[in-house]
């Protein structure tokens, strides 16, 4: 049977990773895959791998970010997309652990291909009362990741605003993060806006982030340290 291993990098943080990562899949006979914010994407390379003959792909992940989604996470995509392609998919299994570093990944490699565990498309997929309807979020927060912002810091500032979120109670029915490319303006990364206020903030450090949760996400008032627009006449 034509097994394929493919690495899967889990947070919207490991695209910045694409270099190491392309290594350390090339050492180990594997491929890369991206669950967010990067490509390929996962579903892509799956397609690629079963029309190119695969009969068994092995899937591992790894990320360097606290953020990132755990394994259930990934076996939900596997097992949609196992269920979607067609007649008969290739095999798919997962290995049974997120692995936090590509040194730790590189050193547990082989255990941790050979106790994958099977994806058989019984599982419950994408089916979720939750993820059927809209989020009743009172704000939300578009964290920009766009190569400027990815480079300045976002991460450690996205992190920083869900800890604090995390610290009040804050759930997705109160504010909802979202990571998306490039908004511009690029010179004030790392950039934040928080909607439907239409309200941006620039060089969005940890502690203001932190100040973001506290002063605008809790009471409505924004901070002090907001763009300005400057809108075309």
């Amino acid at each position: 049977m034509t097994t394929h291993h493919l690495i899967v990098a889990m947070s919207p943080a490991d695209h910045g990773l694409r270099s190491q990562l392309s290594r350390t899949a090339s050492a180990l006979g594997a491929s890369v895959a991206f669950l967010q914010l990067g490509s390929p994407t996962l579903g892509t390379e799956l397609t690629r791998l079963a029309e190119a003959g695969a009969e068994r792909i092995v899937l591992v992940a790894v990320t360097t970010s606290r953020l990132s989604p755990g394994v259930s996470w990934l076996r939900r995509i596997a097992d949609a997309w196992w269920r979607e392609h067609g007649d008969r998919p290739p095999q798919l299994a997962t290995a049974q652990r997120l692995f936090r570093s590509l040194d730790e990944l590189e050193v547990l490699w082989t255990e941790a291909t050979q106790r994958a565990t099977p994806v058989r498309g019984t599982g419950p997929g994408l089916q979720s009362e939750a993820w059927e309807q809209v989020p009743r979020h009172r704000h939300q927060v578009l964290v920009c990741r766009g190569p400027r912002c990815t480079a300045a810091g976002a991460e450690r500032s996205t992190e920083a605003l869900v800890m604090e979120l995390m610290r009040h109670e804050l759930g997705d029915d109160d504010v909802l993060i979202t990571h998306t490319g490039c908004q511009f303006p690029c010179n004030h990364a790392p950039v934040m806006s928080v909607q439907p206020d239409d309200v941006w903030y620039g060089k969005v450090d940890p502690d203001t982030a932190r100040e973001i949760v506290d002063t605008h996400l809790r009471t409505g008032v924004p901070t002090g340290n907001q763009l300005s627009r400057t809108r075309a006449r």
